[in-house]
């Protein structure tokens, strides 16, 4: 999956400050421009690692969301607007990128993704962020991502903690070992009715901006080939203690 990364004039100005970093310069930015990404959901996590994406010189973002955009999503879903109520999100963040980056192509996906759909997704983009908010599609997005080798970046909110790691669990570390799985972090989703929901709980808004942006991050440094990934690392945030955390975790026997 290639696309003619060559970089316009407007297009080096606008990145002007990617750059001038030596860890990306243009080469880097160029892979930017030629990645494919898909992010699942278009809310609270996926809401800033969409315009970050965009904002980032990603050529082509896929959105997966059958959802419309309600009232009660703009306190922290913020790539909406007031006026976007009662529009299909995949078009309200559609109308959102080509207005912060005309040179972004956006793929709508209206559809919630499930075991029909997620194979054929996937295979058509370099990389997924899930920004999805139930255990169903984060299980799904996992199984998917390792079978059809494709990188994963896989974040999570509560009331006020959240959580992102980066799975490649077809791959293998420096020393030859193979990298852990999401289930080899979570072996089983918790029984049904444990976890309460985001509107029954409740999330500070800020939150998901937060882990969104971390997620973000996540994939540019996937994309450029900078850094070090949280492969094998869950990265955990309080965000009422101003706290970060590091759970590093391996391959289990499954």
């Amino acid at each position: 999956m290639t696309t003619d990364a060559t970089l316009a004039p407007s297009e080096i100005a606008r990145y002007a400050r990617h750059i001038v970093l030596p860890e990306i310069g243009g080469p880097g930015q160029q892979k930017l421009k030629a990645a494919r990404v898909l992010v699942i959901g278009a809310g609270g996590l996926g809401a800033p690692a969409l315009q970050y994406l965009a904002a980032a010189g990603v050529g082509t973002l896929g959105i997966v969301d059958d959802d419309v955009v309600s009232l009660s999503n703009l306190q922290r879903q913020v790539i909406h607007a007031t006026a976007d109520i009662g529009r299909p999100k995949v078009e309200s963040a559609a109308a959102a990128i080509d207005a912060l980056n005309p040179h972004v192509k956006v793929v709508a996906h209206p559809v919630r993704l499930g075991p029909a759909n997620a194979d054929a997704l996937f295979r058509q983009y370099d990389l997924v962020v899930d920004g999805s908010d139930n255990f169903d599609t984060r299980y799904l997005a996992a199984d998917t991502a390792e079978a059809a080798g494709v990188a994963l970046v896989t974040g999570a909110v509560g009331r006020f903690d959240g959580s992102v790691t980066v799975l490649k669990p077809y791959g293998t570390d420096a020393e030859g070992h193979p990298n852990p799985s999401y289930r080899d972090l979570f072996p089983e989703p918790p029984p049904p009715g444990t976890v309460p929901t985001c509107a029954e709980a409740g999330v500070l808004g800020a939150l998901t901006g937060v882990i969104g942006t971390l997620q973000a991050m996540e994939a540019i440094k996937l994309v450029t080939g900078i850094g070090e990934p949280l492969i094998g690392r869950l990265l955990l945030y309080d965000a009422l203690a101003a706290q970060f955390n590091t759970i590093r975790y391996r391959r289990g026997t499954r």
